[in-house]
């Protein structure tokens, strides 16, 4: 199949346009006989006819692995230079009580940023002691709360924030140990990363501020300074980025010891992951490994010793293994002008009518199918936010026909309102069909919202053949009680999704009609 000229040029035509890239779906993602995905063993018409669509399908099994995985790469590679490391699972990523509850019973411990995810890993059983606290904006009842309770670390955003923590500390009889955040100047994202004497951003402080932060620290008895800390980018590819942002802390970290002893070195997250099959992000074997290394020979280099080092992975651990499914309501075909200056052989997506040899020719053009949904920028803002890519297969079934380019399209009342914006499915993709949307994990269901009133959506966790609610969706009513100018006598009880999913039923009008 010749490509659709609208396609990307990273978009290439697929062979078959029911297959599934190993790279980007769920470990336990598979067709079943009856050509239906399965997640963990659970098909997908199982899923919405129990939970409705939109849906979040997390594959348990799948993200305890990836957490354990990268945290004993890391363990391992660690050893071998002679140091230990803590890996925070980065909550800002999804969290909720089940996944803090896998994150530490795989080793890991947890990054909180706001009194909310203190809440929930609290109310998870995490223990305080396990957890660090974020924030460039940390509330003086936040940071009041998180020394009462004893959390691990609070990473320090701001001079200001210093002597807002030693009095907390104080105020509760503790030692507060803290991380100094520090912009070194690198910015990584996917294989590329820009190196600068500054950044000009809110979170931390610059290389040449910190040894007067440090040495406010450091005056406070109710303080203890456990290292500096970085954090380069997000969707990061390959370890060049780690490398050189490495080289700059630990040349800062050399200095700093002149006034003390600095246990550790935490180097941050943002590990990619492929959303699309063109995504080739490094496995993390190879990244610790690599990270590792770098550390090691800096440190050789400068003639200290390897601090421990810690990290905060959360959408490498939890992005892959989650998909959303959705139902289709509307297909429509737009055809679509190309430049004056394409060129292309006719093929079944051009038109034959541009390519006549003689006359006025008429543009040549193309056809984009739009695929619309029940969801949307409200369960996925990512691809308004920052047009991100992602990868799209019909769940309920698998056909023959010639593959089609996409856009899937949300239902909000904005233009921008898109989940996929191309990929290919059969031609025949109809209404009342229901898709999957891969690697939707991270920083979906964390960014979700209420826009036109539509209801965040529940989230099931599988695991051998079996699915539990994790995150209960929102109704019409849940949305209502929020207004304190509706009385509760003009609500109906309504247990429905306020997304408003089509029954069965009414699913299978659609696909009919």
């Amino acid at each position: 199949m010749t490509a659709n000229p609208l396609a990307p040029s990273w978009l290439a035509p697929p062979a078959d346009a029911n297959d599934l890239a190993a790279s980007v779906w769920p470990a336990n993602a598979r067709r079943s006989a009856a050509d239906e995905l399965v997640f963990a063993g659970v098909p997908a018409s199982v899923l919405t006819e129990r939970f409705g669509t939109p849906l979040y399908v997390v594959d348990e099994a799948d993200a305890r692995a990836r957490a354990r995985g990268f945290r004993e790469a890391f363990e391992r590679e660690c050893a071998r230079i002679g140091t230990g490391v803590t890996v925070y699972y980065a909550a800002k990523a999804f969290l909720s009580s089940a996944v803090a509850e896998w994150m530490t019973g795989e080793g890991l411990s947890v990054d909180v940023c706001s009194a909310g995810e203190f809440a929930v890993a609290l109310a998870a059983g995490v223990a305080p002691a396990r957890m660090g606290f974020h924030g460039n904006n940390k509330s003086l009842v936040e940071i009041d709360t998180a020394v009462e309770h004893g959390i691990g670390a609070i990473v320090v955003d701001s001079p200001i924030e210093v002597e807002r923590i030693a009095s907390a500390a104080e105020r509760h009889g503790r030692v507060q140990a803290v991380r100094l955040r520090v912009n070194s100047g690198v910015h990584a994202h996917t294989h590329d990363f820009l190196a600068t004497a500054h950044e000009d951003q809110k979170f931390g402080i610059s290389l040449t501020e910190a040894p007067g932060v440090v040495a406010s620290i450091r005056s406070h008895s109710s303080l203890r300074f456990l290292g500096l800390h970085g954090h380069i980018g997000s969707q990061i590819f390959g370890a060049d980025g780690f490398e050189e942002s490495a080289a700059r802390l630990l040349g800062l970290h050399h200095e700093l010891l002149a006034g003390g002893a600095i246990p550790e070195l935490n180097l941050g997250g943002g590990f990619g992951i492929a959303y699309t099959a063109a995504d080739d992000p490094t496995p993390v074997d190879v990244l610790a490994r690599q990270i590792a290394d770098i550390v090691a020979s800096e440190c050789a280099r400068l003639g200290i010793a390897v601090p421990r080092l810690a990290f905060e992975p959360g959408r490498v651990i939890i992005g892959p293994s989650t998909v959303t499914l959705y139902a289709v309501g509307t297909v429509k075909r737009v055809t679509v002008a190309l430049p004056a200056a394409f060129e292309t052989a006719p093929d079944d997506s051009t038109d034959p009518s541009a390519h006549a040899a003689a006359g006025h020719p008429e543009p040549a053009t193309a056809v984009r199918t739009y695929v619309s949904v029940d969801g949307g920028m409200s369960d996925n803002a990512r691809p308004a936010l920052y047009g991100a890519d992602y990868t799209v297969r019909m769940a309920n079934r698998v056909s023959a026909a010639q593959p089609a380019l996409v856009r899937v399209a949300g239902k909000h009342c904005e233009s921008g309102d898109i989940v996929v914006h191309a990929d290919y499915l059969p031609g025949d993709v109809e209404p009342g069909d229901t898709l999957a949307v891969a690697a939707t994990g991270a920083y979906c269901w964390s960014l979700s919202s209420n826009y036109n009133y539509l209801g965040r959506p529940p989230i099931v966790a599988v695991k051998g053949g079996a699915a539990r609610l994790i995150m209960r969706g929102e109704s019409i009513d849940d949305l209502l009680a929020r207004d304190p100018g509706i009385g509760s006598a003009t609500r109906k009880a309504s247990t429905a999704p306020a997304h408003a999913e089509p029954a069965p039923a009414q699913a299978a009008a659609q696909r009919a009609s």
